[in-house]
């Protein structure tokens, strides 16, 4: 009887097990056996009709009762004991003690329980004692002693309690409630069997988990996806070279879906780079083959408008396009991919951008990543013929810093910070794509990731998970995220179906509270993801 039994010892006087109560005066049910203060019952599948409504204490033991089902008690609401033993219930249903306010020990121990509803001990505001013990419980419904103020003891021993995801809500309940709680041992998994619950950590414990799916298509190939904010409101550009434009999607809050708000027009578009100056908001569209553009809005409510050929002698064959800030104003870096071009940086002056300095001639650039590092903006940039250069700004100009040894062939390069560290995602077509991380002089090889046929590797930070995602233009696109215990990125999912073809850039908007992923598809259709959490310890 576990705990029950000094409390039975007094309330009941020795009675022993069955049906304890005042019965009214001359009269006794059925297959009962009366004193003049107590009855006793034994199989009586059902309470009996003629229970006094001032009944204190009763106890069930060996009944034909399968379920206990909401409002069971209501005819006896002045109970102050309750005991049930050697039954098997299949079910112990929601406000299964709906009445029974003034019930201080309640004692359900050595039965044969299939499950128990959250809501079953609702209502009990005055309980003091309650006894779950040695009843073949696995797991207790998230939740269920909640409103159960006046605890006191709680027995939950001699049960095969599985020590997974689903026993978290009671490691975390337990040094939230003034009450001794007597848990006894896990019976599983067996890395946890024989181990007291009250040991555990609740930390430990991996009980979140995430899922991207499918939400929406949007129907042009595309090279580059960004998102950005305007007016208080979240956008999305797409640079879509085979429709010759620069794309400006928005959130219908009526459809509760993407639509389309503006295009430019720019053909063989690769990058579609977004600068919002408070009211004001530009774009920089660079074009494949030569004749990159500053499009420009004044102001809300006015069309973006064509304002400036930008470098029209350097930018020859844009790859990619960056912006960034440097002593307080913004700047435009544009890597270009031709022998007779060169990587150029732009920064604005007046009402227009114009080349600041030629960085890296010669060398085919493919990419661009500005990051900080050491308190000092950074600039890094990939090329075809050579490792990753690092530049640093100095004295108003970027100046060769670094390169970054055992990288060779990397097609692009984006980084990360995650618990102060700053850490370096690189793309690489051929062989390994590589994570790396700053160790004050130089980036140094932390983690490699097959990526045959990859030429986006990028991080994304999306509420709490920071996240990374490698394309492929062979196989499904990999999602990993930083597992910071290990300092790794851990596989996650893979992307699709639909399978996302020849993806090329990816990037996250939230949005009427939910948040999305757009994956921009040089040979297919742009996809859109949606970002769930999921609680695995409900």
């Amino acid at each position: 009887m576990g705990g029950a039994g000094v409390v039975l010892l007094l309330l009941l006087a020795g009675a022993g097990a069955g049906v304890a109560w005042r019965p009214p005066k001359g009269k006794c049910p059925p297959s009962c056996s009366c004193s003049k203060d107590s009855a006793l019952c034994e199989g009586s599948p059902d309470l009996p009709e003629s229970f006094s409504p001032t009944l204190l204490s009763l106890s069930l033991v060996r009944t034909g009762i399968t379920q206990l089902k909401a409002g069971s008690f209501l005819r006896v609401p002045t109970l102050h004991l309750l005991l049930f033993t050697s039954n098997s219930f299949s079910v112990i249903e929601d406000d299964a003690f709906a009445g029974l306010s003034h019930l201080q020990y309640l004692f359900i121990e050595d039965n044969d329980i299939g499950s128990i509803s959250k809501n079953a001990l609702r209502g009990l505001r005055s309980l003091t004692h309650l006894s779950l013990a040695s009843n073949n419980l696995e797991t207790l419904p998230r939740f269920l002693f909640r409103g159960l103020e006046t605890l006191t003891h709680v027995d939950l021993r001699g049960n095969p309690i599985q020590c997974d995801c689903r026993v978290l809500w009671l490691l975390q309940w337990m040094p939230t409630v003034n009450a001794s709680v007597g848990t006894g041992a896990c019976a599983g998994p067996t890395a946890l069997a024989h181990m007291q619950l009250r040991h555990l950590d609740p930390k430990t414990f991996k009980c979140r988990a995430i899922e991207l799916s499918w939400f929406q298509t949007v129907g042009e190939a595309a090279l580059g996806v960004e998102s950005f904010s305007y007016q208080g409101e979240p956008h999305i550009i797409l640079a879509q070279p085979f429709a010759g434009r620069c794309l400006i999607l928005t959130w219908d809050y009526s459809l509760q879906r993407f639509r389309p708000e503006e295009e430019l027009s720019a053909p063989s578009v690769v990058s579609c780079k977004p600068l919002v100056l408070g009211p004001s908001f530009f774009v920089l569209a660079a074009r494949l083959w030569g004749g990159s553009q500053l499009w420009a809005r004044p102001g809300p409510g006015l069309r973006l408008a064509p304002t400036q050929a930008l470098a029209p002698r350097r930018l020859l064959r844009p790859n990619d396009a960056e912006l960034l800030w440097l002593d307080g104003q913004p700047c435009f870096v544009v890597a270009d991919a031709s022998k007779a071009g060169s990587t150029t940086l732009l920064c604005r002056d007046g009402p227009g951008f114009y080349p600041r300095q030629s960085l890296h001639a010669w060398h085919r650039d493919t990419d661009a990543e500005a990051l900080e590092l050491d308190g000092r903006p950074h600039l890094l940039l990939a090329s075809a013929s050579q490792r990753p250069v690092l530049f640093h700004w100095l004295g108003g100009r970027f100046e060769r810093r670094t390169d970054i040894p055992e990288a060779e062939d990397v097609y692009a390069t984006r980084h990360f910070q995650a618990g102060g560290d700053v850490f370096l995602c690189l793309t690489r077509y051929i062989g390994d794509s590589m994570v790396m991380r700053w160790d004050g002089s130089m980036f140094r090889l932390l983690q490699r990731l097959p990526s045959r046929g990859a030429h986006v590797f990028q991080p994304l930070l999306i509420a709490r998970d920071q996240l990374a995602i490698l394309g492929s233009d062979f196989a499904f696109s990999q999602v990993l995220r930083l597992e910071p215990d290990k300092g790794l990125l851990e596989p996650l999912q893979e992307l699709g179906p639909p399978a996302l073809v020849a993806p090329r850039a990816f990037a996250h908007v939230t949005v009427a509270g939910r948040r999305f992923l757009f994956a921009a598809c040089f040979k297919g259709p742009t996809q859109i993801y949606q970002h769930h959490e999921l609680d695995l310890s409900a």
